[in-house]
């Protein structure tokens, strides 16, 4: 260990993935090579709902290079996929790796080709004739998901209110679109009859559990390696049932496997997010203060549960009333399956819906009241004396110093001056508006792992259970260690997504790598030093820590968005975006920088432009980027960042999530922006995304009412 040595936490220290990422030696699942190893190709329902009446493979079985064709039957004593039971799930529910019986969603897997090349397994797989029929079929996805929360007597409250205000906030379904689409690489191993799952994963450790678990092997059989990961955003926390069928082929066949999704099955079967309907009526006393919530949401799902299906639901309800002094709750968050792809966490999980939600019921109750939208924000969050604050849902406001955001926001921002702005510009016909979005960001609960290695050259390393898709978690934790070691940030490495190189651990989930990892990883390094101080400095000393959070870590903060609409056209655009974040403790300011930046480019594309599409037949109508829009460089505009930073008491590093603020708070802020540029037209209710096709028949629809009016019939 160094003496004198210079503090890492809090430095933009430069990020050591960067180099090698830039300069395109990423090691990706298709990079992962294995001479003998056999292509997956699927044959795919083209039908949401049907009962198989034949599945015809003899002809795909004896073309040139196929090694096996599976079906359902094949697989049909397969376990099923766990989900994480936060709320209720009610119903039947399977999780088929293969079709069956029946079909229940466009895409679903009805048989598989192996073969010595993919171009082999394609051709083949055209040969296998599927007979459907979709005739007097009752919907065979009944399950759902619901959660409840009651608080206080919500009757009497809104019996008594001054005003009630009233909000509908319908979210559209998204496809995560990371960069690297889903992928698997299995390799076998003949002298142990285990495998080695190469697997672009954010829970390398829960995917070894639950394959052991649903192909019914010891777990011992089973390691699985996440190399560099293209990005996930929750996509990718989940097994899917093309990854556990290249699992099960590769034991039953002894050789190893591979399958790459293309774009467009990832389009077609990979997990989308969001699609929340949420309703809700805020009870508002006289003077503005908040008494009362009723809000009623209900999410979709698909044909089968991923692991993580019932958190947005979950989160979206309990996260209610974010950030304000609410007494009485009567809360209800429902989901229900459906024949389309699965749903589940996408960046933000539940957080966005129940924000927004909020947002525009405070933005409401502005408008009613006739209060400034920051004044009366500032006049209902929750006052820092009140922290930690147990909420009406029965979760635990760790700290915060809401009210100071906003002050800062107002300063930083010129808030008055942009109010003023804008108002000068609406006397000149300029259809233009400021938005404001406060949001809270639950950062996950539970444990994670950490092994910390101390050499006698003064190096050490640390093997994490967590893992990283992308967002630095290797400098993150190196800067960490180096300052619980008192070492330089070179003379520590990080090792992690491996299930035999690094202990058992949750993953990256619910922005909780930083808050719960990175605790791990300093409780480790300080228990190895109380191993140092008596043991022999010439051996490596090695500690492994299993950390619990004492509780969970709340990041909060504010967006602010003006943005004006072209008459002629709707185009929406953002003029200013300005945002403050408090993420607790901050390791490296410039990643906390890249989150928030990237966040906020997620918000703006479910604001703006992403929707996923099914038409009435259940087809995917959007199957591409032809027909689903991602925001692209030159949309995301400019945006200013204020920090303000408040320890957390929840876990020993003081730190809070960051990762999902962006799609939290900036898709409230844009919606709120919008209605106030239109509100002079009187257009009350907008939902996104916000095209300019909406916009423009908005302003349309209200000129014309305008005119009906001064012109009647």
């Amino acid at each position: 260990m160094h003496h004198g040595h210079q503090k890492s936490i809090g430095s933009s220290v430069h990020r050591r993935e960067d180099a090698r990422l830039i300069a395109g030696q990423g090691r990706y699942v298709a990079d992962i090579g294995h001479k003998d190893a056999l292509h997956l190709h699927f044959v795919r329902s083209p039908l949401p709902l049907g009962r198989i009446l034949a599945c015809e493979t003899s002809a795909a079985e004896t073309q040139p290079g196929i090694h096996a064709v599976f079906t359902g039957m094949d697989v049909r004593h397969l376990g099923r996929l766990s989900v994480n039971p936060v709320v209720q799930i009610d119903g039947s529910y399977q999780y088929p790796v293969l079709a069956q019986e029946y079909v229940e969603a466009v895409g679903q897997p009805v048989a598989v080709v192996l073969a010595e090349t993919l171009g082999d397994a394609v051709d083949a797989a055209d040969a296998i004739h599927v007979d459907i029929d979709d005739t007097s079929l009752e919907d065979r996805v009944a399950g759902h998901i619901a959660g409840s929360w009651q608080t206080g007597d919500v009757e009497q409250v809104f019996e008594g209110a001054a005003h009630i205000v009233s909000a509908v906030v319908q979210h559209p379904r998204l496809a995560p679109s990371p960069m690297e689409p889903r992928g698997i690489a299995v390799d076998y191993h003949p002298d142990t009859d285990g495998v080695t799952v190469w697997y672009s994963t954010q829970t390398p450790h829960r995917a070894r559990t639950e394959l052991a678990a649903i192909l019914k092997v010891g777990a011992a059989r089973i390691d699985v390696i996440a190399p560099d990961v293209g990005g996930a955003f929750g996509m990718k926390a989940s097994l899917f049932p093309e990854e556990v069928m290249a699992v099960w082929a590769a034991l039953k066949l002894r050789r190893s496997t591979r399958w790459i999704a293309s774009r467009s099955e990832d389009f077609l079967t990979a997990s989308h997010g969001r699609g929340a309907r949420c309703e809700g009526q805020l009870a508002v006393a006289e003077d503005g203060r908040f008494l009362a919530l009723r809000a009623r949401i209900d999410s979709p799902l698909g044909h089968w549960l991923p692991s993580s299906a019932a958190i947005p639901a979950w989160n979206a309800g309990r996260i209610l009333p974010c950030g304000y002094l609410v007494e009485a709750v009567d809360i209800v968050s429902k989901a229900h399956m459906s024949h389309t792809a699965p749903v589940g966490i996408y960046r933000g999980a539940g957080r966005p819906e129940a924000n927004c939600l909020m947002e525009r019921l405070v933005d409401c109750t502005a408008d009613k009241t006739g209060l400034d939208p920051l004044e009366i924000r500032t006049l209902n969050l929750l006052p820092e004396e009140r922290f930690p604050h147990k909420t009406p849902t029965g979760y635990v406001l760790d700290s915060g110093r809401y009210a100071a955001v906003l002050e800062i926001l107002r300063r930083e921002a010129d808030y008055d001056g942009l109010v003023d702005m804008c108002r000068k510009r609406r006397q000149r016909g300029e259809i233009v508006g400021l938005g404001l979005g406060f949001y809270v960001e639950p950062c996950g609960t539970g444990w994670e792992s950490a092994r910390v290695t101390l050499n006698p050259d003064g190096t050490a390393l640390i093997a994490t259970g967590g893992s990283t898709q992308g967002h630095c978690r290797e400098t993150a934790f190196a800067q960490i260690a180096a300052d619980a070691l008192a070492l330089p940030i070179d003379a520590v490495q990080v090792a992690h997504g491996s299930t035999s190189a690094c202990p058992a651990g949750i993953g990256a989930l619910a922005s909780r790598s930083t808050a719960i990892g990175g605790s791990a990883v300093r409780q480790a390094c300080l228990d190895v030093l109380d191993l140092a101080r008596s043991g022999d400095a010439c051996e490596p000393l090695t500690a492994e820590t299993v950390y619990t959070a004492d509780s969970e870590a709340w990041g909060y903060g504010c967006y602010l968005i003006v943005l004006s609409i072209d008459p002629d056209t709707g185009t929406p655009t953002i003029e200013r975006a300005h945002c403050i974040d408090d993420a607790g403790t901050i390791i490296n300011p410039a990643m906390v920088d890249g989150q928030i930046r990237g966040g906020f480019a997620h918000g703006l594309g479910e604001a703006f432009m992403e929707q996923v599409v099914y038409d009435d037949c259940g087809q995917l109508v959007t199957g591409s980027f032809m027909d689903y829009a991602l925001p692209r460089a030159c949309d995301v505009p400019e945006l200013t960042i204020s920090k303000l930073a408040t320890p957390s008491p929840g876990n020993i590093l003081g730190a809070k999530g960051v990762g999902e603020a962006g799609t939290i708070g900036a898709p409230a802020a844009i919606l709120n922006a919008a209605l106030d540029a239109l509100r002079p037209f009187g257009v009350e209710t907008l939902q996104m995304p916000l095209t300019s096709e909406q916009l423009w028949r908005a302003v349309q629809s209200a000129q014309q009412d305008r005119s009906d009016e001064i012109f009647p019939a």
